[in-house]
């Protein structure tokens, strides 16, 4: 092996060894910050759904209802941006002309350049009021099914768990669709001009060979777009409403916090350790769940791979 090779090739694994080394270290820090809060909690940690930390003496907060929101959030963005960005990502590369799939191509991913405030204040004074009615809508109608029913921030229903997955759709689109539209682009031209030697016309030709090659790419995509939603901050402390008196309870018309917005939206209590030991630990739970859901991401294109 040359010197170049060899001082390449250090370089590269010790850039490699440090990234992992550094997220350990992340993660242990988080840990040893949350120990004292954990030790002063007088509620239970993961079971309990109140939040009381403002005194440090008597401290009580679960994070309970922070990891259903940021759940439930989440998955109401991932449903509705997994087939919109499907469909646009098959637009661009099967149907499209070029002169029109590439400009088309840009604006979408400048999406993912819009700052998080801008989306959380349109979502809030813009697109709230006007889905307003339908919200209603929805929310008189379906009222006897449990996840429509009327949520813990009645009679409103901007600041909802249904406005900011929508908003919350939109801010992960770019992701999902660009990383689709790369894999789909890369279908072996072989197999497609196989399948329409063989008569199948342009549907067929994505169900039997663009779909299937590229199916573990648009999972992972979704995967990290579901990565990039469960850490949001911003947009999602400008939309959503805290409940007073009620928990959550699994409805679209329920407010509440995530881990980030929480977080973001308490820094105040920062000045105390003990305190800001109770986000720390929040954010390590929210760490390690981001972390497992880019590695379950990170597998299934790796198995592709191979």
């Amino acid at each position: 092996m040359r010197p170049g090779d060899r001082i390449f090739q250090n370089l590269t694994t010790g850039a490699g060894i440090f990234v992992v080394g550094l997220i350990g270290l992340i993660g242990l820090f988080l840990l040893i910050q949350a120990i004292p809060a954990l030790k002063a909690n007088k509620g239970n940690f993961l079971t309990n759904h109140g939040w009381s930390t403002s005194d440090p003496a008597n401290m009580s907060f679960g994070i309970l209802d922070l990891l259903e929101v940021t759940v439930a959030t989440s998955l109401v963005a991932l449903i509705i941006a997994m087939p919109v960005s499907l469909g646009i990502a098959l637009f661009l590369t099967q149907y499209a002309p070029p002169r029109l799939a590439r400009p088309f191509a840009y604006v979408v991913d400048l999406l993912a350049a819009v700052p998080s405030i801008i989306f959380g204040l349109w979502g809030i004074l813009v697109f709230a009021p006007a889905i307003e009615p339908f919200s209603r809508w929805i929310n008189d109608t379906f009222s006897w099914f449990p996840l429509l029913a009327p949520g813990n921030v009645a009679p409103s229903v901007r600041g909802t768990i249904f406005t900011a997955g929508i908003v919350l759709a939109v801010m992960i689109l770019p992701i999902i669709t660009s990383l689709s539209r790369e894999v789909f682009e890369r279908t072996p031209t072989p197999h497609i001009e196989g399948a329409l030697a063989l008569g199948a016309t342009r549907w067929e030709v994505i169900r039997t060979t663009v779909l299937p090659f590229g199916k573990a790419g648009y999972i992972g995509a979704s995967m990290l777009g579901l990565g990039r939603a469960l850490g949001e901050t911003i947009a999602l402390a400008v939309i959503l409403l805290i409940p007073q008196g009620r928990n959550f309870d699994w409805s679209l018309f329920d407010g509440g916090s995530t881990f980030a917005s929480k977080i973001a939206a308490n820094y105040s209590e920062f000045n105390n350790e003990v305190s800001a030991g109770a986000y720390i630990a929040a954010g390590l739970v929210l760490f390690v769940l981001t972390f497992v859901v880019n590695f379950f991401a990170r597998s299934i294109i790796g198995k592709k791979g191979e």
